[in-house]
């Protein structure tokens, strides 16, 4: 390639022509490494559609990028063998771009790998503990190994510059004194990176757990290095540290199982007959696809002096369908109360208590003059 070049680079003068001898070097370069990419992928493509799993699809997608950058700097590379003025050029670029392409690369793998990972693991079926298990720890593991690969891409990049890899050194020298300025610096990040290891492997929550923090009521959206995302029933986000799952009390209605069980109290009169209430609540829950057929009863559990408590208890599959299931009992069960039974609604028992009649005897005014007789009478 070197010959071919200075055959139309010979009658230049020599600034011109060591310019133009590297310039048409790197295009050279450049355009082998596409053509190599663009086909070496267009293969790669056909072998991953015709095969069953995705992952290979993932993996080729994600690194088709970063593959064609990497193809361009080897061809630049090679060609910079051939010409000084390039290789002098290359040389003084080659200490940030190698780092970068090669931190690019890594980054690429570690997603396509939790990209397919998260494909394997659907949490649309009905039993998704295990999928949404393995989708948390992937989703923090891959934040933190992100973290990771940057960090060390650009701690490369930056020792690639003499006067920062001068102060590097100085500052190994005094380890101790560096010690101290990174530790205190890097607190809030390092307690971040270990509170996602402990969120990880202690799994206090996972994604689409059904949890209560800060009374409100939500499903875990998604888990940040230092935040986790609650989505509210009413479509509203709760922005949640992850040191407080760590260091606080919170609910958790699906840590082990999405199946819970509700209850709905009614209020009846004392003398309200239980079984017809009984009867007709077990016909009604048997007949809402809701109910998981777990469980359910009817229980008086407590009384004061005008009510009875009746606990009317049920189990369904999810949190959702237990909330509808409780809404449309309550309901269900009242309104048959209305019309069937409105004898058991509560009624005020007071009695009206009769007038009081007073004995017949003098007027307060005869009774003041007879004191005032006997007053003087006595003087």
């Amino acid at each position: 390639m070197a010959d071919w070049i200075e055959h139309f680079t010979g009658r230049l003068p020599t600034w011109a022509e060591q310019l133009m001898t590297g310039a048409l070097a790197a295009v050279i370069g450049i355009v082998v490494a596409l053509i190599a990419h663009r086909v070496l992928f267009r293969v790669l493509r056909k072998v991953a559609r015709g095969s069953l799993s995705e992952a290979d699809d993932i993996l080729v997608k994600r690194l088709a990028r970063p593959a064609r950058y990497a193809f361009i700097a080897l061809g630049v590379a090679y060609a910079a063998r051939e010409t000084s003025a390039l290789q002098v050029a290359w040389d003084k670029v080659s200490g940030f771009v190698m780092p970068f392409l090669l931190g690019w690369i890594v980054l690429a793998l570690l997603r396509s790998f939790v990209d397919a990972m998260m494909v394997r693991n659907d949490i649309t079926v009905a039993d998704n503990r295990n999928a949404r298990r393995r989708r948390t720890r992937l989703a923090i593991l891959s934040r933190i190994g992100t973290f990771v690969i940057v960090f060390i891409t650009v701690a490369l990049m930056l020792f690639a510059i003499p006067g920062v890899r001068q102060i590097g050194i100085t500052l190994m020298a005094s380890a101790g004194l560096a010690a101290l300025a990174v530790g205190a610096a890097a607190q809030p990040a390092l307690k971040a990176l270990i509170s996602g290891f402990q969120m990880a492997m202690t799994e206090p929550i996972a994604i689409d757990d059904v949890v209560i923090i800060d009374g409100e009521w939500g499903r875990i959206e998604d888990i940040r290095t230092t935040y986790v995302i609650v989505k509210i029933w009413d479509e509203r986000r709760l922005i949640v540290p992850s040191n407080t799952f760590l260091e606080n009390t919170f609910q958790n209605w699906t840590k082990q199982s999405a199946q819970l069980t509700g209850t709905v109290m009614l209020y009846l009169d004392h003398g309200a007959d239980v079984a017809p209430v009984r009867a007709e609540f077990e016909r009604q829950v048997q007949a809402d696809p809701r109910w998981d057929k777990r469980a359910q009863g009817v229980q008086v559990t407590d009384m004061s002096n005008e009510t009875i408590e009746v606990r009317l208890l049920m189990t369904a599959a999810n949190s959702g369908d237990l909330f509808d299931l409780r809404c449309a009992m309550r309901e269900g069960v009242l309104a048959w109360i209305r019309r069937e039974m409105p004898e058991a609604l509560v009624r005020r028992r007071t009695l009206p208590v009769a007038p009081v009649e007073l004995a017949a005897g003098p007027s307060m005014a005869e009774a003041i003059a007879e004191a005032g007789e006997g007053r003087s009478g006595q003087s």
